[in-house]
């Protein structure tokens, strides 16, 4: 596995704690931005995107662009995933009790 594909599991690991532990388990995505950045998973806005739609495909999240800004909202099995009681292939699993 490449340190790209290593990076984006663990990007997407983070948008999905963040979303997880996030009030009606929504947020935007420039918060999401910041959050990965200050975890240490250095992230763009464009990678933001990308991982948005990733996750969507998977049935992780789901969103609405509302012109400039797009707001994601996890689905259960998106916060199951975050949790580590479901895996999904392309997300980092949680360490125990993390």
């Amino acid at each position: 596995m490449s340190y790209a594909e290593t990076l984006s599991q663990h990007r997407r690991l983070t948008i999905l704690k963040f979303l997880a532990d996030s009030p009606e388990y929504t947020s935007n995505a420039s918060i999401m931005e910041h959050v990965c950045n200050d975890y240490g998973v250095t992230t763009s806005r464009d990678q933001i995107m990308g991982e948005l739609d990733w996750l969507q495909e998977q049935g992780l999240v789901t969103y609405k662009d509302n012109g400039s800004f797009r707001v994601a909202t996890a689905t259960s099995r998106g916060v199951d995933v975050a949790l580590g009681k479901a895996r999904n292939p392309g997300v980092q699993r949680p360490r125990p009790g993390a």
